[in-house]
């Protein structure tokens, strides 16, 4: 073998040798070819199939809905129809992300319906109904997420999350076929529609092949099909609405006198010139997602200047402060109890706070009240033996009063504070993320997502970084996410260059060198010194990769008889990793290549499969080729069962 020449790891080939490795379990194969090929545009997988229609699906952590464009009409996006029920003083233009199961397990109602139905039960029979709620996180917060993972519905009981969340897909595929055949006058086939599915860009991979898995269970797309389904990244979808906005679609809080030379049907991309640079910062119920584009005319494609980041700080961490508050008042024995024996006065009391939540803003001097559900005045007195009024007479919490119509009475002050923990997080990201050198030069940062319509997140940001950029909100900022979905579903090439946000690669043997490989490396096979572990890497975290570009590699089985071949994939956050021992490299999932029906009788001994794998799309996607028999080889990357 030369220099160059190595072996995957823990994998025995013919007339080689066998690993050390034995743990890993992959079977034998070695890889021809370990370097990088240069850019093959051109390899770029169609994704122009016709559809008649693209429906994009916001699925939010706290809210959700649907939008669609034909696509002889690609400039007429369509909101969904507005939904039954909806709470006062909240715009129901999407419909709360909510899923009602009975208590046998089968889907009831999703959104208001579900909200409604569930508060209307009697409150022992509530008990025995499974009623799930934001329950997206799941998906973020899982470290070892698998199809088999489970979500805690209200009362407890746990229900695997891909029925979950095939089910609420399913609503929206059902409730957007029937629009659109209703519109159209006859029934619409889903095989008529391509689907839109948006994420936040921060969510690993296993988290969007899940989402994807729960699609194909929904009906929405099958394996076999799986270019009807693309999975948009949330903050870049906001970036395709946002660089075609016109001035009069749009807030500047910077207030720069810049914008009263723009006339108003002029859109802000009259402003944007060739590589301009802009931020997305997409604040949501679950996270905030931030993303860094530069644009690239004549044709407006857009570049990553630098790999997503955020983290979970979406509004939901202001309910968190409002429960943590309660316990402080009434109680965490308390609080823990009442939401296991009152789910669903519990969810009234949150729905309260979130339609108070909303009015809550820097200026506001009056007080904000919040009901408390007759249960909860109840249910204390019968714990604890005395009244609600009572303990917050006796409470440390002094900004926080009875009012004697059931009421709880918070200060301005005390609303904001509760705001401060998550909105000095999306702060302190945002002061970071302007220090680093790719994101010099910025024209805009456009705030969008349904709490970017809070006055407080709104002012932080301002007054923190005025002085860097232009701070624009969208007038729909809350559907923002939805209507640029919809046009990453009409022309998914619309950004041209990404940035990995891993590194990943695969385990080989290479040649051992003196000064180079540590001595505990070393392995002797029939004369030839090897190291072992040595992380061959696909590509690197926050390296910029165009979209179609591929990463090959060829391997060969180990015998002419093997029909499957798995390769272990292991990532790391870091870029300079040079081992899969490397204490921050972990395997996270495999390369599994199909030779079933690609044999012909004259077969060579030595068989070599072509593997190309593109990390420039939002999914990491892997396509093969038998090169003796030019035949197609069916190649997957697994993230979730591995």
């Amino acid at each position: 073998m030369s220099e160059k020449e190595s072996v995957a790891e823990g994998q025995t080939a013919e007339n080689v040798f066998a690993s050390p490795a034995k743990s890993l379990g992959d079977p034998g194969i070695t890889p021809l070819s370990p370097s990088v090929s240069p850019k093959e545009s051109e390899e770029t997988v169609s994704l122009h199939q016709s559809f008649v229609v693209v429906v994009a699906i916001d699925f939010g952590t706290t809210s959700s809905g649907y939008a669609y464009s034909f696509a002889r009409d690609p400039e007429c996006i369509h909101i969904m129809r507005r939904w039954e029920g909806g709470d006062p003083g909240v715009s129901n233009q999407k419909t709360p992300t909510t899923i009602l199961m009975t208590p046998d397990g089968k889907y009831h109602s999703f959104g208001y319906a579900a909200r409604d139905f569930y508060h209307d039960l009697d409150p022992n029979d509530s008990k025995q109904w499974l009623y799930f709620e934001k329950f997206k996180m799941k998906l973020h917060t899982t470290s070892d997420l698998t199809i088999e993972t489970e979500l805690e519905a209200a009362n407890g009981k746990k229900v695997k999350a891909i029925e979950i969340f095939a089910c609420a897909l399913m609503f929206f595929k059902d409730h957007a076929l029937q629009e659109l055949s209703d519109q159209a006058g006859s029934q619409f086939e889903n095989s008529e529609v391509r689907w839109v599915i948006t994420v936040p860009a921060i969510w690993k991979q296993p988290a969007k092949q899940f989402m994807r898995h729960a699609a194909y269970k929904a009906g929405l797309a099958s394996p076999d099909c799986p270019e009807q389904l693309i999975i948009a990244l949330e903050p870049e979808a906001a970036s395709i609405y946002c660089r075609k906005l016109r001035l009069h679609q749009m807030i500047d809080l910077s207030g720069m006198e810049a914008v009263n030379g723009y006339s108003p049907t002029e859109t802000l991309a009259s402003g944007i010139t060739h590589g301009d640079r802009y931020l997305v910062v997409d604040c949501g119920g679950g996270t905030v997602d931030l993303t860094v584009h530069e644009v690239k005319l004549p044709e407006g494609h857009l570049k990553e200047l630098y790999k997503a980041s955020g983290g979970p700080h979406g509004s939901i961490g202001v309910d968190y402060e409002f429960e943590k508050l309660l316990c402080k008042i009434f109680g965490e024995d308390f609080i823990e109890q009442f939401k296991i024996k009152r789910p669903a006065a519990w969810v009234d009391l949150m729905i309260a706070f979130e339609s108070r939540k909303r009015a809550a803003a820097p200026g506001r001097t009056n007080p904000l009240n919040i009901n408390l559900p007759f249960s909860f005045i109840d249910y204390y007195k019968k714990f604890r033996g005395h009244s609600v009024e009572h303990a917050l007479r006796k409470s440390s919490v002094n900004f926080v009063k009875w009012s004697s119509q059931g009421m709880l009475r918070m200060n301005p002050d005390a609303m904001n504070a509760l705001f401060k923990p998550t909105v000095d997080h999306i702060v302190q990201h945002l002061l970071n993320l302007f220090q680093k050198p790719e994101v010099s030069g910025l024209k805009f940062l456009f705030l969008v997502g349904g709490f970017a319509e809070s006055p407080l997140l709104q002012q932080a940001i301002q007054s923190n970084l005025a002085d860097k950029c232009r701070v624009i909100i969208p007038h729909d900022v809350g559907l923002t996410i939805l209507k640029g979905a919809v046009l990453f579903g009409l022309d998914p090439t619309i950004i041209k260059v990404r940035r990995s946000p891993l590194t990943y690669g695969v385990g080989v043997l290479n040649r051992f060198v003196e000064g180079k490989h540590p001595t505990e490396k070393l392995l002797v096979k029939d004369g030839t010194r090897w190291c072992t572990d040595v992380f061959d890497k696909f590509i690197t975290a926050d390296q910029s990769v165009a979209l179609g570009e591929t990463v090959k590699r060829s391997y060969t089985p180990a015998k002419p008889s093997q029909m499957i071949i798995v390769i272990n994939i292991y990532c790391s956050e870091n870029d300079n990793v040079n081992f899969i021992t490397d204490p921050s490299v972990k395997k996270c999932g495999t390369l599994r290549l199909d030779l079933t029906g690609t044999d012909c009788p004259s077969l060579p001994t030595r068989r070599e499969i072509q593997t190309l794998m593109q990390f420039g799309d939002t999914e990491v996607k892997a396509m093969a080729v038998d090169i003796t028999t030019s035949k197609c080889v069916k190649a997957g990357i697994d993230f979730l069962n591995y």
